[in-house]
C-alpha cells in the first residue's frame, strides 16, 4: 500500500512534478466572520443534518448552497457531505432511495425538495489494490467508478473548484475551508483543485462545468484553470451523449444562456457538443437566432417561467439545419423533402454528440417543419394550423427569427393578431391577404459580427 503522506505531496504536484500547486491549510471560520445562517438553509436540510449528526456521524453543508449565501444568494439546493455510507443514510430515512452506479449518493426526498447526501470521498491512490474495483479509468485518464471513500480533509480536496470546497457545520455555525475557497470567492475567480490537467482527464465534464459557474456567478477563470481546457475539449467526446444532453440543459437553462455561449466559443467547448453546428458557423452561418433565443430564454428563466428543452435545441441546431437544408436545395431537392432530409441528418449526427430523448425531438422537428406551414395562411390553413399542438412554440420560433433579423417583420404581428382576434376578424384578416404568395419568405443572410473577424 503506498505510503499516503507521499500520495499528498504528490497530488499536490503539477503534471510535470517540478512546480508545486497551492499549499492547502484547513481554516476554521467562527460563525461571527461569515453570513451563512441557519434561517437561510431549507427545513429538509436541517432535519437530515440534525439526524445523521444526533446518530453519531459528521455532517456538513457542502458546495454550492454554501457558496451561494455567501455570495448573497438563495440556493435552490442543498447538498451533504458526511462520513456515514451510502447504506448507513439510507438506513437513517426511509423517504430516501439509494442512486449511481458511477458515484454512488443518497436522495431523501422531502415533497419535491430532494437533499442529496454524498459519503466523504478518499484518495483513491490510498486504497488498496484489492479495491481497485472500486475506482476504475479508461485509456484517456476518465474515471469510470469511482467509491473510494475517506475522509473530511480528502473530500475537500476531492472536489471539483475551490469555491466548491467549503463544508458548513450546523453544530457551532462556522464554516471549514481546506482549499482557500474564501480566498477564491473574494477574488471572484473559478480555480481548480489539483492539477487541471490531471482533474480535466479525470472528468472532463468539469470544463463545463467551469463554464457554467464562471457564467452563473460572473467570475473569472483562473489562469491555470483555463489553460488545458482548449486542448482537453476534444475529451468531451468520450462523455456518454445522454450525460452530454444533461450538461446541455443545466448550461443553458440556468438564466445565463448567452454568457455561456460566448464561454463555450471561447473554450472551443461548443464543438463537442454541437459539432454540426460549429461546422455551419465556420462556415459563415449567423448565430443571430441563437443569441436572441438565449437571451428570450434567460429572460423567461428570470421571470420564473419554464423553457422547454426541445425549444433551445430547435434553436442552437437552426444554423446547422439552414446550412444543409440550402445545400440540399443547391443540389436540386424540392424545398419540402430537402427539409425532411435536412433535419434527419442533422438529428442523426447530433445524437452522437448529446443525446436527444425521443419525447424533444419530436416536437423539435415539427417547430423547424412548421416554420414553413406559417407563412401560408390562405383558407383553412390558417386553422388548422393553429390547432397544431406545437403552434405556440413554433409561433415563438417565428418571433425570435423576425428578432434576430433572419426574416423581415410582419407575419409575426400577423399571428399575434390572428390569435388574439374573434371570427369575424379573423375572416376579415384571411380576406385581407388577396394574392399574398403562400411560399415562404425570403431568407436575408446576415453575418454574425462574431464571424467577421
Amino acid at each position: 500500500m503506498p505510503n499516503k503522506l507521499l500520495n499528498k505531496i504528490v497530488s499536490f504536484m503539477t503534471g510535470n512534478g517540478q512546480k508545486k500547486a497551492p499549499t492547502y491549510v484547513r481554516r476554521v471560520i467562527p460563525r461571527d466572520q461569515h453570513t451563512v445562517s441557519r434561517s437561510v438553509i431549507s427545513e429538509p436540510a436541517k432535519k437530515v443534518l440534525n439526524r445523521l449528526n444526533n446518530a453519531g456521524f459528521e455532517a456538513y453543508l457542502v458546495g454550492g448552497g454554501v457558496r451561494d449565501v455567501l455570495l448573497g444568494g438563495q440556493p435552490k439546493d442543498f447538498d451533504i457531505a458526511t462520513d456515514a455510507t451510502p447504506e448507513e443514510v439510507h438506513d437513517l430515512f426511509r423517504n430516501s432511495r439509494l442512486i449511481g452506479r458511477r458515484f454512488r449518493i443518497v436522495h431523501v426526498l422531502f415533497g419535491r425538495e430532494v437533499i442529496e447526501v454524498t459519503t466523504f470521498r478518499g484518495n483513491a491512490s490510498d486504497a488498496d489494490d484489492e479495491d481497485d474495483d472500486d475506482r476504475r479509468t479508461n485509456e484517456h485518464g476518465l474515471l469510470l467508478r469511482d467509491n473510494v471513500y475517506g475522509n473530511m480533509e480528502e473530500d475537500a480536496l476531492r472536489r471539483d473548484f475551490t469555491v466548491n470546497a467549503l463544508y458548513y457545520c450546523i453544530k457551532d455555525f462556522s464554516i471549514i475551508d481546506y482549499a482557500n475557497g474564501i480566498e477564491d470567492l473574494n477574488k471572484r475567480q473559478i480555480r481548480l483543485i489539483g492539477d487541471p490537467e490531471t482533474r480535466y482527464r479525470e472528468d472532463p465534464v468539469r470544463m463545463l462545468r467551469a463554464i457554467r459557474f464562471a457564467a452563473k456567478l460572473d467570475f473569472d477563470i483562473e489562469p491555470a484553470t483555463e489553460a488545458p481546457i482548449r486542448t482537453l475539449a476534444p475529451l468531451l467526446t468520450h462523455i456518454p451523449p445522454a450525460r452530454l444532453f444533461e450538461e446541455v440543459l443545466k448550461l443553458f437553462s440556468a438564466g445565463h444562456g448567452e454568457a455561456t455561449y460566448d464561454l463555450l466559443q471561447q473554450y472551443d467547448l461548443l464543438a463537442p457538443l454541437f459539432p454540426e453546428t460549429a461546422r455551419a458557423l465556420a462556415a459563415g452561418e449567423p448565430d443571430d437566432l441563437i443569441r436572441q433565443a438565449l437571451r428570450n430564454t434567460d429572460d423567461r428563466i428570470r421571470q420564473g417561467k419554464s423553457v422547454t428543452p426541445y425549444f433551445l435545441y430547435a434553436a442552437i441546431l437552426w444554423p446547422a439545419l439552414q446550412a444543409e437544408w440550402r445545400k440540399r436545395q443547391d443540389d436540386g431537392e424540392p424545398v419540402q423533402p430537402a427539409l425532411h432530409g435536412a433535419i434527419g441528418k442533422v438529428i442523426g449526427r447530433q445524437v452522437q454528440a448529446t443525446a436527444i430523448p425521443k419525447r424533444f425531438s419530436g416536437p423539435m422537428k415539427e417547430i423547424w417543419e412548421l416554420q414553413m406551414r406559417l407563412p401560408r395562411r390562405q383558407g383553412k390553413r390558417a386553422y388548422v394550423t393553429m390547432e397544431h399542438p406545437r403552434f405556440r412554440a413554433a409561433y415563438d420560433f417565428l418571433l425570435v427569427r423576425e428578432a434576430a433579423g433572419e426574416i423581415e417583420p410582419g407575419l409575426g404581428q400577423w399571428w399575434t393578431e390572428f390569435q388574439a382576434a374573434d371570427d369575424r376578424d379573423r375572416e376579415k384578416m384571411l380576406s385581407e391577404l388577396g394574392s399574398e404568395s403562400s411560399g415562404p419568405r425570403k431568407r436575408r443572410r446576415r453575418r454574425s459580427p462574431a464571424n467577421k473577424a
